[in-house]
């Protein structure tokens, strides 16, 4: 067999020949890939419209529209409609990587608006003193609740006064969007649609140039945060039911809104991740800076028993994705879809002269349902009008669920809330 053997180096040529462009080239495997554009892109923000000049404007008390699948259609494809995505989606753009610290120190946070609405809030939280729960026993929605929404009504028109509102039309039609945010004293509930009726008192006052763009930043991680810890105080303290509650395979029974400002919030942050929610440390540490967390933190503070994934999975669920911006998507598509898309919610909310009705909503209120709406009729609960399948479990009309604050807080009065329950197979 040969062997190679070694020349010496008078046998070298003195200027070898140069064969490196003959050598073939070397290309990896993989194919380059074009630029990957996002299957479901976020829905964008929609511009803005300017303030209405309202010298000379007529207005009336809000009154619910929406009374059908029909006037549903309309209303989602109302300016109205696009005016309160747009609002809200301006909201969370104007905290887009912001902490709650630095916009306390900006000069929003001091505008006279703010401060007004401050004083409102404190007010608001003030009454709660004066009407203290009733000892019932029960989990269930404390009807004390009642006198408390009597006394904030008594109190709507000093407040909005406050706000530099003193034409009586004007302030009953402004504060009906602020009484409705509390929520239904005939079901003595709290849900998403509530919690959006503060944002359209918010944007009322924004349509009477009460409140400058400027502010947004303030309103999103100030004035509303400060609006949610009101909500958990009434919830604590009057045990309100979820309104229309899917149960865990809810977002949260009560909000919404925190989750997507929240997510905003994060939305490039450079360490935390949306499977840092499992960290009870970095909530802790995060929550006064970022809403999403604090929000985090409190679904975690009033369940009865220990984990996400079994009382918030869906919570759980999302914590996967593998950035904030995909939350931050994923929650405003679901703000579309099932606050403004869903029939339930949206049938409560409020049109007025500032948040004007489509022109042909409840034309057809009175009218059956097509004879081939196999298995559906029409009912009327709470003076609503909608389609309610026989065979569902008519989470339309919503469920009576217990409060989970309630129970938590009834637990404690026996001795029984001392910790979390796991739950046997975890």
């Amino acid at each position: 067999m040969p062997t190679a053997v070694p020349i010496s180096d008078d046998q070298l040529p003195a200027n070898p020949p140069d064969l490196s462009h003959q050598l073939p080239r070397l290309t990896p495997r993989r194919r380059p890939q074009a630029e990957q554009r996002p299957s479901h892109p976020p829905p964008p923000t929609p511009a803005l419209q300017a303030t209405p000049q309202l010298a000379g404007h007529h207005y009336f008390t809000p009154s619910r529209r929406i009374l059908s699948e029909k006037d549903h259609e309309l209303f989602l494809a109302s300016n109205t409609h696009n005016l309160i995505t747009s609002f809200v989606f301006a909201l969370s753009d104007s905290v887009r990587n912001t902490t709650t610290c630095q916009v306390k120190e900006s000069p929003a946070a001091s505008d006279p608006a703010i401060l007004a609405l401050f004083s409102v809030l404190d007010e608001a939280e003030s009454l709660l003193q004066q009407c203290p729960p009733h000892d019932t026993g029960s989990r269930f929605g404390n009807p004390a609740f009642r006198d408390y929404l009597d006394k904030v009504n008594d109190a709507l028109p000093s407040w909005h006064a406050k706000l530099g509102i003193t034409n009586k039309s004007a302030q009953d039609e402004v504060s009906a969007y602020l009484s409705n945010s509390f929520g239904s004293g005939t079901r003595i509930d709290y849900g998403s649609g509530h919690e959006l009726n503060f944002l359209l008192w918010l944007l009322c006052l924004r349509q009477s140039s009460l409140l400058a763009d400027s502010t947004f930043p303030a309103l999103a991680l100030i004035v509303f945060p400060q609006y949610l810890r009101l909500m958990r105080d009434l919830q604590s303290t009057y045990y309100l039911e979820p309104a229309g509650s899917h149960g865990v395979w809810g977002l949260d029974d009560y909000q919404f809104l925190p989750f997507l400002f929240g997510a905003s919030q994060l939305a490039e942050h450079k360490h935390l991740r949306p499977m840092s929610i499992h960290n009870e440390m970095l909530v802790e540490e995060c929550a006064k800076d970022y809403l999403y967390m604090d929000q985090i933190q409190w679904v975690n503070a009033t369940k009865t028993v220990q984990g996400l994934r079994w009382h918030s999975p869906m919570l759980d669920d999302i914590s996967s994705a593998k950035n904030w911006s995909k939350v931050e998507a994923g929650m405003r598509r679901m703000f579309l879809a099932e606050v403004l898309g869903k029939l339930p919610v949206a049938q409560h909310f409020l049109f007025g002269s500032l948040l004007p009705a489509a022109e042909s909503m409840s034309k057809d209120a009175e009218s059956r349902v097509d004879e081939e709406d196999v298995g559906e009729v029409e009912v009327t609960v709470d003076g609503m009008k909608h389609v309610h399948s026989s065979s569902s479990w008519g989470d339309c009309c919503g469920i009576k669920v217990p409060s989970a604050v309630g129970a938590r807080q009834e637990a404690k009065k026996h001795g029984e809330g001392g910790g979390l329950r796991r739950v046997p197979f975890d």
